[in-house]
């Protein structure tokens, strides 16, 4: 995915808030595979879905969420 406003394809915190909120099914197979390879990744990912999880309306973030601490503990 080509992400708004970044002009590099690292997975950022930036890029990691984008593909969760507008990203389509095959941006999170590709986050979910570099996350599983990198426990750096599901940490960012842990990270911004805790600041937006504020929202009870952000369920895809409530999702990444949970997936990241489950392979986090």
């Amino acid at each position: 995915m080509l992400h708004r406003h970044l002009n590099h394809q690292d997975y950022t915190l930036a890029a990691i808030d984008d593909i969760i909120g507008r990203g389509k099914r095959q941006d999170w197979a590709d986050l979910r595979q570099a996350a599983l390879s990198d426990t750096v990744i599901m940490e960012k990912i842990l990270q911004v879905c805790n600041a937006q999880v504020s929202d009870p309306y952000a369920q895809r973030y409530y999702f990444w969420k949970y997936y990241a601490e489950q392979h986090l503990s």
